[in-house]
């Protein structure tokens, strides 16, 4: 099957080639990443690949299904970035990676958590600087505090495991209840509870109209005086503007993010030598106590060779005429 694959990175080749060896695909991969402008790229080809952040909205999978191309890849979970009606309207299958290493993101998770409690990234500059101070490097223990986790699929549950580890008491919010986040002593309770009542509030829910700025005005106010902030989901699930005024006023203790809702002109890309031009964002990056990556949670080894093995076997299926079982549908059919 040829396969045009978009927003290309170094490491996309390498683990997506190894993948594809002995080549069973014919893949041309493209730096550029999937928008109307680029679409036509993909003439000639039969499936696209694509991720995170490219635009896979009714006006890009029409001119792709013009140029022929019947399947959209998506070496990612999250559907938010593509137009499922549209999609099956104009018969393109979609499917994606449901899971690849939920492990990688959980941990991600915890390793914001604990930059963020004991000042790790403070403290490494200061050494490497030969500044071997402590003031203004005060922690405090994780131990004991009660853990929020909104969204118990695996990796919340993964995360839950591993707050348990720590000895946190754990609360949880989701549409059902999961055996195993019950099994470790989670307690589910409504959201506005969870964030009363939480020291540290982790988002792993995926970003649906009913999610979108699920962290808002309201619900920082709603929040416990000094609660911790971790998202390595989506965006959009936190209004930032509503968070840095919680970060001004003190309320929240913390913010440790991977993601961000206007990422798209800024993450996988080099900006070291440009101005930002997010205003919110760069506000974001002022403040002492929020710790910013650029969506790397998923970003391992094991987690590369996993979406790299599973979106080649989704295009085996669909190019055998057998519809993939990560096939994903609209909602409500």
């Amino acid at each position: 099957m040829r396969l045009a694959f978009f927003n290309t990175k170094p490491y996309d080749r390498a683990f997506f080639t190894a993948a594809n060896s002995p080549a069973r695909h014919d893949i041309t991969f493209i730096e550029n990443p999937l928008n109307a402008e680029t679409a036509p790229l993909a003439s000639g080809f039969q499936a696209v690949c694509a991720f995170v952040n490219d635009d896979l909205s009714a006006p890009v999978l029409e001119v792709l299904a013009s140029h022929g191309v019947r399947i959209a890849a998506l070496r990612c979970a999250g559907t938010n970035n593509v137009d499922l009606a549209a999609a099956a309207r104009l018969g393109l299958a979609v499917v994606r990676v449901p899971a690849y290493s939920p492990y990688a993101v959980a941990e991600h998770a915890a390793a914001l958590l604990l930059t963020l409690v004991r000042k790790t990234h403070k403290a490494y500059a200061r050494v490497r600087d030969g500044n071997f101070s402590l003031d203004g490097l005060l922690g405090y223990d994780i131990h004991g505090l009660t853990v929020g986790i909104v969204g118990t699929g695996q990796i919340g549950v993964l995360f839950a495991r591993i707050m348990a580890g720590f000895g946190c008491k754990l609360l949880a919010h989701d549409v059902r209840e999961h055996p195993d986040a019950l099994a470790l002593g989670a307690e589910y309770t409504p959201l506005n509870s969870l964030l009363a009542r939480s020291d540290i509030i982790s988002l792993h829910c995926p970003l649906l109209p009913s999610t979108y700025h699920l962290i808002n005005a309201s619900s920082v106010a709603a929040m416990k005086p000094g609660a911790v902030i971790i998202n390595t989901s989506r965006g959009a699930l936190i209004d930032a503007e509503a968070v840095i005024d919680g970060i001004k006023s003190g309320r929240l203790g913390g913010l440790g993010l991977d993601v961000y809702e206007e990422e798209g002109p800024l993450f996988f890309e080099d900006k070291s030598h440009t101005i930002i031009q997010d205003d919110v964002f760069s506000r974001l990056l002022t403040f002492p106590n929020v710790v910013i990556t650029g969506h790397q949670a998923f970003f391992t080894q094991n987690a590369l060779e996993a979406i790299a093995r599973t979106t080649l076997a989704n295009l085996d299926d669909e190019a055998a005429g057998r519809p993939s079982p990560h096939r994903v549908a609209p909602a409500g059919t």
